[in-house]
């Protein structure tokens, strides 16, 4: 477990938002799709992060089908690695300070925004252990 100091990185559903959910932090969209439902009006951003979410392809194939989840997370996860921008962009944010990533899928157990929070949270400590 890390600690605050290290990495800050909340997780949040945009219909919570909509619902008055008061995100931690700068808030970062990290759906490649905007929310269904929700109107921009709604969804008070710092940054649409589009490029760090799983490719389209990626998203078709998982299919938010929990049986895929653990291949999943392997494959976005060599996604992220072989895409070192996108994820200095949201690297960039964490390190200002707290940072919500806000996501659409209904669950919340297996949606990619926790491989991406625990990537970024990885990557963050391997920098401040230097």
């Amino acid at each position: 477990m890390m600690s605050a100091s290290v990495c800050d990185i909340h997780l949040c559903r945009a219909h919570d938002i909509k619902a008055g959910v008061r995100p931690t932090g700068a808030r970062l969209l990290v759906d490649r799709l905007w929310p269904r439902g929700i109107s921009k009006t709604d969804l008070p951003l710092d940054a649409w992060l589009k490029d760090v979410a799983p490719s389209p392809a990626l998203r078709i194939w998982y299919g938010h089908d929990p049986a895929k989840w653990a291949e999943f997370g392997t494959r976005y996860r060599a996604e992220l690695r072989d895409n070192p921008e996108a994820v200095e962009s949201a690297l960039a944010w964490c390190r200002r300070g707290p940072a919500s990533l806000i996501y659409a899928a209904k669950d919340r157990l297996h949606t990619h925004a926790l491989v991406l929070r625990d990537h970024l949270a990885e990557t963050l400590a391997k920098e401040y252990a230097q």
